[in-house]
């Protein structure tokens, strides 16, 4: 056999491996992994941020000294009481470690009764319905929900 001809025959062999390789690296027929949108690849923080938005930093971690009771004696002593609870549609949205939902009606606590509570820097205490929530001014973060102080 010639030189020339075990050149093409090699080159062959090496093309052809090559297409079977391009093939086998493309499984999802140049769909990427959704819907025809291609490959979008994710983002480097994609599960750092996760547990970022779980733990969300000092505020999530905070530890409130106040329990029901000294608070309901607060709102009794000084006659805060017979506010009205939130719809349950709105209540569900107020949660400890989240942002407070635009649009919640949130009163400030009675001078009274404010200069009892636990003074926390960066953070404020405010009437929601019938529940004691303590805000963080900075990100508006529901840090403490103190439910049914005002029953």
């Amino acid at each position: 056999m010639s030189t020339l001809s075990r050149i093409c025959n090699l080159s062959l062999v090496i093309i052809g491996l090559s297409v079977i390789s391009v093939s086998y690296a493309d499984p999802n027929n140049g769909h990427g992994r959704g819907q025809n949108k291609g490959f979008q690849g994710e983002k480097p923080n994609k599960w750092h941020n996760k547990s970022q938005n779980n733990h969300l930093g000092n505020e999530a971690l905070f530890s409130v000294s106040l329990s029901y009771n000294e608070a309901r004696a607060f709102a009794l002593e000084g006659g805060f009481t017979g506010y009205s609870s939130l719809p349950p549609g709105i209540a569900k949205n107020l949660v400890r470690g989240k942002p407070l939902p635009p649009g919640i009606a949130k009163k400030a606590v009675p001078e009274k009764m404010l200069r009892q509570l636990p003074y926390y820097p960066g953070y404020e205490w405010r009437i929601v319905g019938n529940d004691l929530v303590l805000i963080a001014l900075s990100t508006a973060i529901v840090t403490s929900i103190i439910n049914n102080v005002f029953d």
